[in-house]
């Protein structure tokens, strides 16, 4: 059995292929900036198919978002040998599953905006290093974390409208003592401010947010799409829910910088399944 991931901070989509059937399932978000080898053997644990299939799974190939240093695949790498003790284990960056997704074999920008950002360019058949992807602290532009903290900020300051105000404040129970305990002293930090984000999704509309989204969507171009020269001749790619939920203000923003978009998947797993299956000859 072959088992493929595809993983960012919130979530972890799973894939498994044998020639009886094809599983799918998910887990907690596996990050190697805010888990150990232990926490990964845990979170793993914690699922009955992932526990009832274990000994079966004989090659495990794991895209994840954090996972782009040798000392951060050893983590990732650790946990999942421990867990699948049969199995052959590939650790890699999410940039290179969301590539394989989008992509296939032709060139382009690959973009993730999920509860981090990050883009990196694909010449077909490589992802090249990127100089992105500075985290929630840093960066993270135009991302869930990005939005969220956007949104809570101008809840807390006082500077969101009083029909938005009300609203969030109806569907989040939060003060600032809760925001600093949940941010500073409890961990995925990342994760709990895009939470917020998805309180744009049923509010949109409102002129607020759609400033906010469009100012967004600008400075992840501005920092991160313009910074290669042929930004403009590429198609630029996006996984992700940000992207996949706010596709109709995302394309509006990229038109107006005369920059294509390509396809937009809110989850690469099934590309990435696909990929790793027609690669390894399983199928046609």
């Amino acid at each position: 059995m072959i088992l493929v991931a595809d993983s960012g901070s919130s979530k972890t989509d799973w894939m498994a292929y044998s020639p009886e059937q094809t599983l799918a399932f998910s887990t907690q978000g596996i990050n190697p900036y805010f888990v150990n080898a232990n926490d990964v053997v845990k979170i793993l644990s914690k699922n009955k198919e992932l526990a009832a299939n274990a000994n079966k799974i004989k090659e495990v190939y794991f895209f994840g978002s954090g996972c782009s240093t040798p000392d951060k695949h050893e983590i990732i790498s650790n946990g999942l040998s421990a867990f699948f003790t049969n199995a052959f284990i590939s650790v890699d960056h999410d940039l290179i599953g969301s590539a394989y997704a989008t992509c296939g074999n032709k060139k382009g920008l690959t973009c993730i905006l999920g509860t981090g950002s990050n883009i990196s360019y694909f010449d077909g058949e490589n992802v090249h290093e990127t100089k992105h992807g500075l985290g929630y602290v840093l960066g993270d532009e135009g991302s869930g974390t990005y939005f969220g903290r956007k949104v809570l900020v101008s809840y807390l300051y006082k500077t969101m409208p009083n029909d938005l105000s009300t609203a969030f404040a109806a569907q989040f129970s939060v003060d600032k003592d809760i925001v600093i305990d949940n941010i500073y002293r409890k961990p995925f930090p990342n994760a709990y401010l895009a939470t917020f984000s998805r309180f744009m999704i049923t509010h949109k509309n409102h002129p607020f947010i759609q400033k906010i989204l469009r100012d967004g969507f600008q400075e992840f171009i501005d920092t991160n799409v313009k910074d290669y020269k042929e930004y403009k001749t590429l198609d630029c790619n996006f996984v992700g829910s940000i992207s996949f939920y706010y596709q109709e203000e995302l394309k509006s923003v990229f038109a107006e910088n005369n920059i294509k978009v390509g396809k937009i998947l809110q989850k690469p797993i099934e590309g990435i399944f696909e990929y790793i299956l027609k690669r390894e000859r399983l199928l046609a």
